[in-house]
């Protein structure tokens, strides 16, 4: 009740005695900075709940833009790889038009896991007119000869392997050898050298015909290094294959059986 009365006393004052709004305004004015530090703590907190919202967006964000990044290089990563792949397939379809037998694309599915035994398995097998002794090559050259069949599979043995022996001729002069394979994945041996041939660095080994399996022509591997020891009759000649032993996936089975026939038939005829 006193309030009340207080109150309609201060009403009524405001009203007739004017000195009294002057008085409300030095008093606001006093007042204005009790205001303001009552007020501090609601605006720090405005302010502190604004950093804390936009740091989580920001880190929500952050996580976002780092899966679109991931996404993005996975997906150019894919790309790189099948630009890859196309180029080798370019490359490929490219050696098989060169050559004259019949050629037949295949997959290579598999590799031996037994060390002492450098061979791939491919996707197509007997079943699909793979035989046995068929040279295997890729864009680079000879990679092998298949060695055994199943029905839909079959395995070529690298020219590397231990139990390989290819007959060759320099491709510059034509003297003629035995490309051994030595068991090691990039490097192969030729058999009894003499001494006073003539063969170099750098020389491409290819495929002499000699033996009925591998047609004339094809490249085999590239005369790495010639030691030459004056107190042996023999020359020492490492080469490197031609073909890209570790790392073609698609390869090309070569049917020289019709070209091997026409040249028997000539041979008899003569």
């Amino acid at each position: 009740m006193l309030l009340l009365l207080l109150a309609a006393l201060l009403m009524v004052a405001d009203l007739n005695w004017p000195k009294m709004k002057e008085g409300r305004a030095w008093l606001s004015l006093l007042v204005t900075p009790l205001q303001w530090v009552v007020d501090i703590p609601t605006r720090v907190a405005d302010n502190l709940s604004g950093v804390v919202v936009d740091r989580a967006t920001l880190l929500r964000d952050n996580e976002a833009l780092k899966s679109e990044a991931l996404i993005l290089e996975r997906k150019v990563q894919q790309m790189a790889a099948l630009t890859a792949e196309n180029i080798r397939l370019r490359e490929l379809l490219t050696a098989a038009e060169s050559l004259e037998p019949d050629t037949r694309l295949v997959e290579l599915i598999g590799v031996n896991p037994d060390p002492f035994q450098h061979e791939v398995i491919l996707n197509q097998g007997s079943e699909d007119g793979v035989f046995a002794g068929q040279p295997v090559l890729d864009a680079g050259g000879v990679m092998g000869q298949i060695v055994s069949l199943a029905h839909y599979t079959s395995r070529a043995m690298l020219v590397t392997d231990a139990r390989s022996a290819i007959p060759v001729e320099v491709n510059r002069n034509g003297f003629r050898s035995i490309a051994l394979g030595k068991g090691t994945l990039g490097e192969l041996e030729l058999e009894h050298v003499p001494d006073t041939v003539d063969i170099r660095e750098g020389d491409l080994l290819v495929t002499s015909g000699l033996g009925g399996r591998f047609p004339r022509g094809y490249p085999v591997a590239r005369v790495r290094e010639v030691v030459r020891d004056p107190g042996r009759p023999f020359t020492l000649v490492r080469a490197e294959p031609a073909a890209r032993l570790d790392r073609s996936r698609h390869l090309l089975l070569v049917d020289y059986r019709s070209e091997l026939t026409a040249a028997v038939r000539e041979t008899v005829d003569d």
